[in-house]
């Protein structure tokens, strides 16, 4: 049996952000806790949304969203929501601002001080009521999918790093205006950009029943694929703007249906203290080894995957997808592998410790030992 759902309402165009105020009033939603980063206030982003909202409208805006939002930072924007009688959240940003919202929207409705006992590895999902404070989804990138996907990632006070997931966690609306990513850096852009591949590449090998999410990933795939490296090259590029946008909000929409390895790899290598790692530039850095990994268990779905991006024949084996994956990640800048990063051999074992507790662990087409995962890690050191 395959559940399949398909709920966000979505807003998605240059000029959407014009659409705000009257999608809050649809919502009822009158005193919104905006829940951002220091880097999109600097960017002026939040100048553009604020000019789309009523001049009189009590507003309370939290931007201390850590690139990889941790627990403290939930409980610290969470006071703020209860203190100032906000009635729902605005996220503007990347992934970190909107999986922080779905922690911050989670708690302010539901009992305890914890986000674990809501994780998904946990059990979680059965207690998320639809109870969780509405939450309007800005994306800034093009990348996680966050503001269509029903799973927030959080850094426990336990140091892992785990998903919050329900249905009840999808934002309420994701307003999807492409003019605000015209200004992401390059290395922002290819990161996010394969993050969204990831996605589509990932859910697209899981081996749960979802043809229609199967058809979504195809689709996203090609756009991203097609598009990243001019929207890298040339950030103004607004039909690659338009086209990478819409491959990260598809490949979150597909991705219920189960991501895999890199994901399970990125997750806790995300959590290693003392570094800052970008998951999206992680799942690229993975993607090789896991595609390698993978190819006995996907039938012809690699051969498929490498139709899409435009491979000829003779190359469509997973030796020849996970060289062209490979080869966009040079092209684009992406580090040539871990340890261009600062991940040390010796997080290894942690690393694969956590992959094998991690939810995309689950929906791998071959699930890794930890002596396989630690050997896709070795895979993706680089020289």
């Amino acid at each position: 049996m395959a559940l399949i759902t398909y709920l966000t309402r979505i807003q998605f165009d240059f000029g959407a952000l014009k659409l705000l105020d009257a999608e809050l009033q649809l919502l009822g939603m009158r005193r919104p806790l905006v829940i951002t980063d220091k880097g999109v206030i600097a960017a002026g982003i939040w100048d553009k949304v604020k000019a789309s909202l009523p001049g009189n409208m009590p507003v309370t805006v939290y931007d201390g969203t850590p690139e990889n939002p941790t627990e403290p930072a939930m409980r610290d924007a969470l006071a703020l929501y209860m203190s100032e009688g906000c009635d729902g959240i605005i996220a503007i940003g990347g992934g970190s601002p909107m999986d922080l919202a779905k922690a911050v929207g989670l708690m302010a409705t539901h009992p305890g001080d914890s986000l674990q006992p809501y994780a998904m590895v946990e059990g979680g999902t059965a207690k998320i009521t639809p109870k969780v404070a509405p939450i309007v989804a800005i994306p800034t990138t093009s990348g996680t999918g966050s503001e269509v996907s029903r799973g927030g990632v959080i850094i426990m006070d336990s140091g892992r790093k785990l998903a919050i997931g329900s249905p009840n966690l999808i934002p309420r609306l994701a307003l999807v205006d492409p003019e605000l990513t015209l200004g992401l850096p390059p290395h922002l852009t290819a990161g996010t950009g394969m993050d969204a591949i990831a996605h589509c590449m990932e859910t697209f090998m899981a081996p749960s029943v979802n043809p229609p999410a199967e058809a979504i990933a195809l689709d996203g795939l090609d756009k991203a694929w097609r598009h990243l490296e001019r929207a890298v090259r040339t950030g103004g590029d607004r039909e690659a703007r338009w086209n990478l946008a819409m491959a990260a909000m598809e490949g979150a929409m597909c991705f219920q249906k189960g991501l895999g390895a890199v994901h399970a790899l990125s997750h806790p290598s995300g959590a290693l203290k003392g570094l800052r790692l970008h998951h999206g530039t992680l799942n690229a850095v993975y993607m090789p080894a896991v595609i390698r990994y993978n190819a006995p268990a996907v039938g012809d779905k690699i051969a498929r995957m490498a139709q899409v991006i435009g491979l000829p024949e003779r190359e469509a084996t997973a030796e020849g997808l996970a060289d062209a994956v490979a080869a966009m990640n040079e092209r684009i800048g992406i580090p040539a592998g871990l340890k261009a990063m600062g991940v040390p051999e010796s997080a290894f074992l942690t690393v694969a410790e956590g992959a094998l507790g991690d939810h995309c662990h689950l929906t791998t087409p071959r699930q890794p030992t930890k002596a396989e995962y630690i050997g896709l890690m070795e895979a993706s050191y680089g020289a």
